[in-house]
């Protein structure tokens, strides 16, 4: 290959949006927009949890569903980061897959504290699914699952 052509091939890898040279750092990956959420909730940066929100996300949670991220976060946003600073979540088992610009995180988790007065010690399940958009990976739902771990 001649000098040209290599110069020419240089160029067009450093410039290819693929390659990443020229990109700031790289997109957090589902799992990292997952684990961002809960960093957001539990320190109460409601900014932060409606970046990873798409504006149609649904979220169930015990029995109940909101149907967007407005929804969300005029309604039960403000507990949930309340919940979130209160307590202590650890994650027990994390499971992530993908199939083109769909992703899921399975996760099972144990949370304990006190809130609200009352004591928690509950065992926790959380699938949420994640969509690929132009701006990154979004949670477009999340289904929020829990018991009390003596019930086990």
């Amino acid at each position: 290959m001649t000098g040209a052509r290599l110069s020419i091939l240089f160029a067009a890898v450093a410039l290819s949006p693929t390659v990443g040279l020229c990109q700031g750092d790289p997109e957090p990956s589902p799992e990292e927009v997952v684990n961002g959420l809960h960093e957001s909730l539990a320190s109460g940066d409601e900014e932060g949890v409606l970046a990873t929100l798409d504006a149609e996300v649904v979220i169930f949670e015990s029995g109940g569903a909101e149907l967007s991220r407005d929804e969300y976060a005029s309604h039960h946003l403000g507990a949930d980061m309340e919940f979130s600073a209160a307590t202590q979540r650890d994650v027990i088992d994390q499971q992530v897959g993908q199939s083109g610009d769909l992703a899921w995180v399975l996760t099972r988790s144990q949370t304990n504290g006190t809130f609200r007065g009352k004591d928690i010690d509950a065992r926790g399940t959380e699938t949420i699914l994640l969509r690929h958009t132009p701006e990154g990976w979004r949670i477009m739902h999340i289904h929020w699952s829990s018991r009390s771990s003596a019930s086990e």
